[in-house]
């Protein structure tokens, strides 16, 4: 008997650029930020290498060079700030970007990368977005493993949900980018680049116990009707699972497959 074929993410290397650290509570559970995206892509049937260096302490790799891409992660900084250490990721940033080498970006990472490339990004206009959040994908439903037609909101639209945590946003779509996700609140909720970039707004890697942490954690913040609709929404499916894989497979073949 044959032994399986190796995926096809098995040569893959991916760099990722880790720009928090998780409250102890959270870290007992999780370890790290980058440990729950090796989860959510190992469940997406991720078998390539991951790397993890720490920008928010300074941390990068010698050369990106060996990496198929680098993922930047959420943070709780703003991506616009003058902390030394966005300032110098935002750099590196810039590089990678010049250099055309392959970035995603999730939540700041989203942020950041936008501003990089000359997008304005600022607090978002309604506040804080949190909790499960339905956005329209704008892309083709087959990129989320959705049927065409399936919750549709007009021509090639398809409703999906996502964990949010976030009160800045991007206000605009960066220059050439086109327009993944989108919704009322956070009209620029996923963008591509080409195929050399895809930023998403809200976390895939996020599970209702790591939402409800941070809910609890900014409950005086939020207020008692924001928070008590967001704690309820996390009761409801997400698909982050589906994000992963559409991730993965961007690494792979960009937009055109």
């Amino acid at each position: 008997m044959q032994s399986p074929s190796p995926s096809p993410t098995a040569h893959m290397r991916l760099c990722i650029l880790e720009n928090d650290d998780l409250d102890p509570p959270l870290a007992q559970r999780y370890t790290r930020v980058a440990a729950m995206f090796e989860h959510l892509f190992a469940q997406a049937g991720y078998q390539g290498r991951i790397d993890t260096f720490s920008a928010r302490h300074g941390h990068y790799p010698a050369s990106f060079e060996a990496y198929d891409a680098v993922l930047l992660t959420g943070s709780r900084a703003d991506s616009f700030s003058d902390e030394a250490w966005v300032v110098a990721l935002r750099e590196q940033v810039t590089r990678l970007l010049q250099d055309q080498h392959k970035l995603l970006g999730v939540c700041f990472g989203h942020q950041l990368i936008a501003h990089c490339l000359g997008a304005p990004v600022q607090r978002a206009p309604r506040g804080w977005r949190v909790g499960r959040q339905a956005y329209d994908w704008l892309g083709a439903p087959e990129h989320l493993g959705l049927a065409a037609g399936q919750a549709p909101q007009g021509p090639q639209v398809t409703q999906f949900a996502l964990l949010a945590s976030h009160q800045d946003q991007v206000l605009a779509l960066p220059p050439g980018a086109t327009l993944l996700a989108t919704q009322p609140d956070c009209p620029v909720a996923a963008y591509a680049l080409g195929d050399q970039v895809f930023c998403i707004q809200p976390h895939p890697e996020f599970t209702p116990e790591v939402s409800a942490f941070l809910l609890n954690k900014r409950k005086s913040m939020l207020g008692e009707p924001l928070y008590a609709q967001s704690i309820g929404s996390l009761s409801e499916p997400h698909d982050g699972l589906a994000l992963a894989r559409f991730m993965i497979r961007f690494v792979q073949y960009g937009l055109s497959k």
